[in-house]
């Protein structure tokens, strides 16, 4: 395992032990997961902008054009019916 060194604000050290404290996890465990879930975020933007990069706008229309035209179920519906 390799270890890092880094200087950051003590007001972000005080939230970031207590959030620790209340995980009940050490704090290099706690910045080992932050750091994982920061990476992860990219990669996937990353891989969704490659993925988008592949796409071509006239199959997606075509695809979309065999979906019905139809309302929602009542569970799928967002904000404002109007």
């Amino acid at each position: 395992m390799t270890q890092l060194n880094i200087s950051i604000p003590d007001s972000i050290y005080k939230s970031v032990q207590a959030l620790a404290t209340q995980e009940d996890i050490s704090i290099d465990q706690f910045v080992a997961l932050a750091l994982g879930e920061k990476m992860s975020a990219l990669m996937t933007e990353d891989y969704l902008l490659q993925r988008a990069k592949r796409g071509q706008r006239d199959k997606f229309l075509a695809v979309l054009a065999t979906a019905p035209d139809v309302d929602p179920i009542e569970d799928d519906w967002l904000g404002n019916r109007t």
